[in-house]
């Protein structure tokens, strides 16, 4: 439910408070929103006696926010800011449905959007808005239809379909691997990259061979495409998901440390909130993941 008409402000008045406590200065709100200096004024007064707060004082002929009013501004930033976005989807998808996605970048590159690319050309009718995300998130806070998810079942309030099941492969330049794979101790001999989102990964996967290794040290990196980039420049040896050492060993620009892939018990999942009915859009795409989209 909406609250009552007299609690919600224009837009003209949250533009002009937003302004002014971004900009410092109500000559220079003015200016940006080709306003008077007194519009301004009127907008906030306008905005304060609705509001029953005071939200700004007087310091001569300059307006000064008090600790409510920039409380408020922050707010209603958000607010623009969401409306913004809104409206600038429903631009971008006209009069086709549409579906908002939270990915995952190096996965919904690599992976998702080749896929994506022939959801679309088979409807047409739907617009696929695309968003990354690296933290975890609340569906009851961002505008989002689904997301990926990658780990285990353990998004609590969601609906998982799986995607792929993760494999990993020790990867590095062709110029640092000239001799082709190595063995487990071998590695070890290398720079190795890590991934910030995977702590210890390196070291789990020695464990699996059963050779012993103890604080690894090496370049730290936040993204998977970062890491992939160093790897190919010779920094060092990486451990990349299947599909993305497919993607750079096919430009030439990784080789395989190892003979085999690990297969790792985390996965991709495509999760969208209990909470929600079904929305058509995302029904169309389940259906398609599930019959098309894994090829």
């Amino acid at each position: 439910m909406i609250a009552p008409r007299r609690f919600l402000p224009s837009v003209s008045s949250l533009l002009a408070l937003e302004a002014v406590d971004r900009l410092g200065s109500a000559t220079l709100a003015a200016g940006e929103l080709a306003l008077t200096h007194s519009a301004i004024s009127r907008q906030l007064k306008h905005l304060e006696d609705q509001i029953g707060v005071t939200l700004f004082e007087r310091a001569g002929r300059s307006l000064v926010l008090t600790p409510a009013g920039r409380d408020y501004a922050a707010t209603a930033r958000g607010y623009l800011q969401d409306l913004a976005r809104a409206s600038l989807k429903i631009r971008a998808a006209g009069a086709r449905m549409s579906l908002n996605l939270a990915v995952l970048p190096a996965f919904g590159t690599h992976w998702l959007l080749p896929r994506l690319k022939r959801f679309s050309e088979a409807h047409p009718e739907m617009a696929v808005n695309v968003s990354t995300r690296l933290a975890p998130f609340d569906f009851g806070h961002e505008a989002f239809d689904a997301a990926v998810h990658f780990g285990v079942q353990d998004w609590q309030g969601v609906e998982y379909l799986e995607l792929m099941r993760e494999r990993v492969i020790p990867a590095g330049a062709p110029t640092l691997l000239p001799d082709g794979p190595l063995r487990a101790e071998e590695i070890l001999s290398f720079p190795l990259l890590h991934l910030e989102s995977r702590p210890g990964a390196w070291e789990e996967w020695f464990s699996r061979r059963r050779v012993p290794v103890d604080r690894l040290s090496g370049m730290l990196f936040d993204q998977f495409a970062h890491m992939s980039e160093a790897a190919a420049l010779g920094f060092g040896l990486a451990l990349l998901p299947s599909f993305l050492f497919e993607a750079e060993a096919k430009r030439g620009r990784l080789v395989a440390a190892v003979e085999d892939y690990d297969a790792l018990e985390a996965g991709y999942y495509l999760v969208w909130p209990k909470s929600r009915a079904l929305s058509r859009p995302l029904g169309m795409l389940l259906d398609w993941l599930t019959t098309e989209g894994r090829k």
